[in-house]
This record gives C-alpha cells, structure tokens and sequence, in this order.
C-alpha cells in the first residue's frame, strides 16, 4: 500500500486524488494533507480519510482544527506545507496546490527521499534545473500529473529517448479559441472561467484560455524530458482527446488519447507503471468522434504561448519572472482590476524590465519572484 501526502486537498486536482484514494483502499491511505481556506470541505476531508497531519494557511484555522481533531497534528503556513511534505510515514507526495508556493515543499520531500507526483507547473517553471538536479541525486522518481506529460510519459515507456525528434503538447485552445484579440476587450470573469473540454480550478482555467497554461507546460516538458525548446510544438486539438504525442525520428508518431478526465493521469503517476481500472461514467469509445481536428497555433492570437517560449530559452530567473508576474496578473482579473486583453502586457512589461540570471540559487529565485510580484502589483 502506497501512503499518500497530497497538498491541495480541496482543489480541482486535490478532489480527483481523493476519488481515486477512495476507489482504491487496498492501494492507497491517505496519511498527510494540506488545504488552504475552505475549512468546511477540509473538515469533511479530515473526518472521512483521517490523516495523521494537516495543513492550513491561517493560524486561526489551525487552532479551530486542533480542539475539532485532537488526534491529527496540525501546521499552518509555509513552513506547514514543508512539515507536511516531508511526513515520516508518507511514501509519495502529490503536490496540486496552485503557484509558486510549491517549490519548497517539493524541494524537502525530494531531499526527505520522498517519490514526487507533480501537479504544480510552478515548481519546474521556476526552478527545473534545482529541482531535476535535486532529483537525479537523491534518485528519487519525479512523475507527472499534467495530461500532456503524462501523455508523453507514457508514449515513451520502452523507447530510446535519443531517437525523439519532436514532443507534441496538445492545447483546447480554451474559452476564447475562436475569438480574435479584439473580442477578447470584454470578456468577463464569468464567460472565462468557462472552459470548452476540462473541469478545472479557476487559475488553471484563465491560464488556459491566454494560453499561459500551455507555455508553463512547455517549459515542464523540456525539464522532464530533456528536450529542447526547438523541439517542443504546440497544436491545437479541439477535442482534447490526444493528450499529447511525441514523433520519432523515423517519421512515427505516438499517442495517447483518451477522455478528458484528469483521474486518468493522476492515478497512472500513483501506479506508475501500472494500471488500474476508472469507474467512467461514460465508457470512452473512439468511435464517438467522426474526426479529430488539428490547428496550428497562431502566436499573434496567443501571445502568452510565445512569452513563455522566450522566458524559457533565456533562461535563468525570467521564467520566474514570467510565472510570478502571471500569478499577479491573472488574481487582478479574478478580482476585476485587470481586463482579460491586458494579462500578457502585463507580464510582456514585468518581462521587458527583468535582466535574467543565470543559473540561479534557491535564495534569487525567491528574491525575484517576490520583486516581480510586487512590481506588478503597483501596475494593476
């Protein structure tokens, strides 16, 4: 049995892992959890699964918590997720909280000998060559939760990776595909968070609608799979059946397709390289779709696909930047003190300002992303 530490409980990602951990009690316990504000689903999380430790943002919400549950031990903050990260008696941490946040905590598990399931872009956006270096030292197995990796992961399983000529990432196109950039002035918050294929959290989903999300997870492939940047392409597969392909240098190509249901990359990153059966709903049949249709991206359409293609070949500390100014950008709209159009300027100016770093520490990347942050800020 696989002991489990997920941070993120109450998320989109979070909840699916749930699911998943409740199908399956003969493979999987949840033992550690972390969760930010929504107390009342936290509370039910901690009664139905009864975890060991938790953690929560606030320190009011850990003392509430701590006379409700004598018997969990509760942390708080940053240094709660840490604690919580490197529980003794957990074997895999799932890390799906949202930003940048989970950079630390996946870098102590790692440290801790901890197997990896990541969920959080962030954490190789910021700091790939850290995390990838950390990784290969302490030999700990770092596997993906994103569909798109997932796919890639399991289209290379008993291939040479030497013979990859290309990775594909597959993109929806999200809310606002087939609007120009002058229809995009008035989007609301509403018509944003509408997202055509995937059931996501609210971040994830404006990130997909720019296209940010898709650049992060560029920025992802090349540091797990050691591909560069040349070599990493983004179509549009309106379906979002194949989640992601890679091409070899004989001209073949190999897919994954499947449901658009996050269960599906979650459970293979805990089963990792093994299967188990999904209760579906609906049985997935290939011969539902008459045809799968494939778009080139327009970069002008999507700019925020290109940013993310220059912050990742510069390199250094500008996808740190990129990734914070984003963060900022994208709360701004959320909150109604950005306009949708204006989420790339803003991250293009936080870009533009920057001279990048090369291979920096631990301590500068924490340094810039908190300047970038605060740059940004005065902007919105």
């Amino acid at each position: 049995m696989k002991k489990i530490i997920l941070l993120g409980a109450t998320g989109s990602i979070g909840t699916q892992t749930l699911a998943i951990i409740r199908e399956n009690p003969e493979k999987f316990q949840l033992v550690a959890l972390s969760f930010g504000r929504n107390m009342e689903r936290g509370r039910a999380i901690i009664q139905e699964f009864k975890p060991k430790v938790v953690a929560v943002w606030h320190t009011r919400d850990r003392v509430t918590l701590e006379a409700e549950f004598p018997n969990v031990k509760f942390f708080n903050g940053l240094q709660g997720l840490r604690e919580v990260a490197t529980y003794l008696d957990g074997d895999v941490l799932l890390n799906a909280v949202m930003g940048s946040v989970g950079l630390l905590p996946t870098l102590d598990a790692i440290e801790a000998g901890k197997a990896i399931a990541i969920a959080n872009k962030e954490t190789l956006v910021t700091a790939g060559h850290l995390v990838m270096r950390a990784a290969k030292e302490k030999n700990v197995s770092l596997l993906p939760v994103d569909s798109e990796h997932s796919a890639i992961l399991q289209a290379l399983n008993g291939e040479n990776p030497e013979r990859i000529e290309k990775l594909v990432l597959t993109a929806s196109g999200g809310s606002f595909r087939d609007k120009t950039r002058e229809q995009l002035s008035e989007v609301t918050v509403k018509e944003a968070l509408k997202h055509p294929n995937w059931n996501m959290g609210n971040k994830l989903t404006i990130d997909s609608a720019t296209m940010f999300n898709k650049g992060l997870e560029v920025m992802e492939a090349h540091w797990l799979f050691g591909v560069s940047y040349d070599d990493i392409e983004v179509v549009i597969q309106r379906e979002s059946i194949i989640h992601s392909m890679v091409q070899f240098v004989d001209g073949s190509f190999i897919a994954q397709l499947g449901t658009p249901d996050m269960r599906m990359p979650i459970q293979y990153a805990l089963t990792y390289p093994d299967r188990l059966y999904i209760p579906y709903e609906k049985e997935f049949r290939i011969t539902d779709f008459s045809a799968l249709h494939f778009e080139k991206v327009d970069y002008e359409r999507f700019p925020a696909l290109k940013l993310a293609y220059n912050a990742g070949k510069i390199g250094g500390t500008m996808p740190t930047v990129l990734n914070a100014a984003n963060e900022i950008a994208v709360a701004g709209f959320l909150n109604g003190q950005v306009a949708f159009y204006n989420i790339e300027a803003l991250v293009e100016n936080a870009m533009n300002r920057h001279t990048s770093i090369s291979e920096p520490d631990l301590d500068t990347i924490l340094q810039v992303d908190q300047e970038t942050r605060a740059y940004v800020k005065t902007l919105l």
